[in-house]
Order: C-alpha cells, then structure tokens, then sequence
C-alpha cells in the first residue's frame, strides 16, 4: 500500500512523496508555555508521536521539529501576576511539559527550539520580509506584514480576505496601511522583555517565530507540517504568507491537523476544551487515575481528524475495551511458557492482520481500522490457545509482530519479554508447587492468601483441570 494524507491544503488524500527520498521533514506547533499542558494538547501531542512512529516503521528517517512559545502575552500577563521573569516561568513549564509527555508515553522530538533563543533567525527573517516589500516597520518600532501582497492569502482557510473583514478579523491599529495586516515583531511596552533589533526594542509576533524556526532548522520547504485545526487560521496561514514573502516558496506540501478535543458542558452542549473557556483537564491530573495505554488508545481509538468529546465515562470504557487486548497479551505471555512444540506457526494470521494494520495506516493514518484489526487477531488467538492450536514459535511469532505495532501505538505494557525469564518463571513454579501442598493440607486460607497476594502485585493464579497456571494481569 502507497501511504495517503489528509492534505488540508487540498482537501484531498494524497499519495505522500517526500521532497528528498526516504527523509522526512516534520514540523508540529507546540504549546504557549505559561500553564500546564492539558487533554486538548496531548491529543495533538500523541497523534503526531504516532504519525512520526509509523513514517519510521516504513523505514523514513525522520526529523522532527516541535516548538515552545516561550514569549508571548499569556506569559508575561502570568509572570506578571507571580512578580517572577517571563522566561523563568516558561522555562519551568517547559520542564513540566517534559513531565507530563513522559505520562503520554510520548518520545521526544529530535529539536525544541524556543523564541527566546531563536532571535537571530527571526529578525533576519523579519527584515528580508521587509527587504522583499511584504513588510514594513512603523514609527513605534512594530513590523508589519502586508496581506494583500500576497495573491493566495486563505488558501489554507480556503477564505477570501472580504469574509475575513466580516468576520472581524481584523487589528484597527492607526499605524497599520492596512487593518488585514498582521504583526510579524511587536515594539516592546513598558514592564515586557525585549531583544534588539534595527526597528527598535521588541520581541517577535506569534506566527512568525513557527516560520523562521522552519527554515533555520528544515530548510525552505519541509514535508510534513502539524498541529490542532484550531490553527488552520489565522496561525498557518500567516506562516504560509510569511514563508512566500520570505523565501517565495511553499511552507510546506503536507499540511495535517487533529480534530479538537470536546468536553459536555453543565448544559449538556459539547464544546471545544481550552483554558480560556476553563474547561480543561490537565494531563498531570488525568494521568494519576488513568495510565499512559488507556490515554493513547483513547484517543487512538477515534481517527486523528474527527472531534472526539472526553470525559471520564469514556475513558472508562477505554480502559475496559483496552483490558480485552492485554487479556490476550497475557494468555500469549502466559501459554509460551508450556506451549505444546508442534501446531500451528501463526503465520497466516499474523500476514492478515499485518496487511490490515499497514492498510489502515497507510490510509491517512487510521489508527481506530489499525485498532480493530488487532481485536479482530485477538478474537483468533484467544481461539488458538484454547484449543492449544497454536506451537511455542507461533505464539512467540504473534507476541513478536505486538511488539512491532505496538512501537507505533504504545498501547500494550512495556514488559513485553519480561514475563518469560527463566529466573521469574521458576520462581512461579516454586510458589505454586508450595500452594499446591497448602491446599492438599486444606489450608484454604493459607492458599487463598497467597493468590490474593500475588494478585496485589500483578500476578494472578488460575485453576485448572490441568494444574494451576499463571500469568501477568
């Protein structure tokens, strides 16, 4: 299968054909950090961990960008409040944010950069805007950028300049020539941090950093470019128009946004989660009654694209329908430990699903048709064991191809293998042979306490016509 996006800029699935064969280029809006991240970011978060983790299981080497806005009003209004430097509040949430993603089971990108530290190539940019006759500074020390020089403006909206105007969009600054334009670097008002540059004390408009950052870091045109479609307009619009001033080239060929996150209201009206309408579940809070697995399928479990409303109902059900894989995952931990030699190799299934789950991937990243692909294998395996149909190299061969997917998803625990060292597993056999003796001396209780015990640490012990078996739950 030829792997399809969801291209926004076209509103069409596209075949993906990297600028440069085999490398992959891939930039994601990150977060404004002057708060903790909360739900709304982490679905974002996730769906391009996930995106950038299939890329490189069909063998891309990927390089991928995400950013912090560390200068921003939020911040400065937050700092302000806390009497502490902007910058010291953004770096400490920076560091939180590295926290939280850990309880996503998200892997780091390959670069941060910050605003902050990401002067140098913004002012450059700014003033070949200017250079180019797409900017123009004021007498306050501002920079403006002229929209109406550039012909596509809205191309990624797929809005016109006049349904703009009606709809508001619009800074009646008296300094600008026109009220459309945007600012690319702010002049400096008194109490904010300001850097340097040849139009005076300021600091960098919000769009404008994502653009530079872009091209100091991937060059003029990158691949793939990411984020919440909260962004669509007017942030990835005005990097596209900044980019086209700039360099005269296109951003970006790819462009992929994530549907929002929803929450019911008291009315029982769904809305978008955001801090500014107080409405949000921070990811530090979520994550200590919910772990990392239920989280990603949670969100995994609906395509990227689509609005997905949370709530704890849902993630509840998460949990519940994850519990049936894992339940799988078990018995084959559980069954390779005195799996019969001869049977089936698996093979057959194992090629099935993985023709499904490449299938659902390649189409525009299906991770909920990838989902049930794997419940579909699931229902087949449980079927195997039963019957012990399946040889000792067959279920090592299923538990092998989970580790694959699941290096994409992050769905399954991580102690994949850990289950069946030999160390552990005589261990087992020694506290069942010891519970076997209890109970032919009828010490019930006794026996009972030691299931009840393993249990609390993650085993659990079953019964059986064929002698007690154990397994990780």
């Amino acid at each position: 299968m030829t792997l399809k996006i969801g291209n926004t800029l076209t509103n069409k699935k596209e075949e993906f054909k990297p600028i440069v064969p085999g490398k992959v280029k891939m930039y994601v809006c990150g977060v404004t950090v002057y708060d903790d991240i909360h739900m709304g970011h982490a679905r974002s978060i996730i769906t391009f961990d996930v995106v950038r983790r299939y890329l490189m299981y069909k063998g891309y080497d990927v390089t991928f960008v995400t950013n912090f806005t560390d200068v921003d009003d939020k911040i400065i209004n937050r700092a302000n409040e806390r009497g502490i430097d902007p910058l010291k509040l953004s770096a400490d949430y920076i560091d939180k944010y590295f926290e939280d993603i850990e309880k996503l089971g998200v892997r780091k990108a390959d670069i941060y950069p910050q605003a902050s530290t990401s002067m140098p190539y913004i002012i450059d940019m700014v003033q070949t805007i200017i250079d180019k006759g797409f900017g123009y500074a004021t007498p306050s020390g501002s920079v403006y950028f002229r929209v109406k020089k550039v012909d596509d403006y809205g191309i990624l909206s797929n809005r016109t300049i006049e349904d703009m105007k009606s709809a508001g969009r619009v800074d009646l600054d008296p300094e600008k020539e026109d009220p459309m334009d945007f600012a690319i670097w702010k002049a400096a008002k008194p109490g904010e941090c300001f850097w340097d540059s040849p139009w005076g004390q300021g600091r960098p408009g919000w769009h404008i950093e994502c653009s530079a950052m872009i091209n100091h870091y991937l060059g003029d045109t990158i691949d793939i470019h990411g984020g919440g479609n909260d962004l669509i307009f007017p942030h990835h619009e005005n990097e596209i128009a900044q980019t086209r001033g700039a360099c005269g080239c296109a951003l970006c060929n790819y462009w992929m946004h994530n549907g929002m996150l929803e929450t019911k209201g008291a009315d029982g009206k769904v809305v978008k989660m955001s801090k500014s309408l107080k409405n949000f579940f921070k990811v530090d809070d979520v994550a200590a009654k919910f772990d990392k697995y239920t989280i990603r399928f949670n969100y995994l479990n609906t395509h990227y694209r689509s609005p997905l409303t949370y709530g704890e109902e849902n993630m509840l059900e998460s949990q519940a329908a994850l519990k049936r894989l894992w339940n799988t995952f078990r018995e084959l931990q559980a069954y390779i430990r005195d799996a019969p030699a001869e049977g089936s190799d698996a093979a057959e299934i194992v090629t099935a699903t993985k023709e499904k789950f490449e299938t659902a991937m390649d189409d525009d990243f299906n991770t909920r048709a990838a989902i049930e692909a794997l419940f579909s294998m699931s229902t087949e395996v449980n079927k195997m064991l039963a019957g012990k149909a399946v040889s000792k190299s067959g279920a090592e061969v299923i538990l092998a191809f989970i580790a694959s997917v699941d290096n994409i998803l992050g769905i399954y625990p991580e102690d994949k293998a850990g289950d069946n060292d030999e160390e552990l597993s005589n261990a087992m056999a020694l506290v069942i042979d010891l519970r076997k003796e209890v109970r032919a001396k009828k010490q019930y209780d006794l026996a009972d306490m030691i299931r009840d015990r393993l249990k609390e640490v993650g085993y659990a012990i079953e019964d059986s016509s064929e002698g007690a078996k154990w397994k990780k739950i």
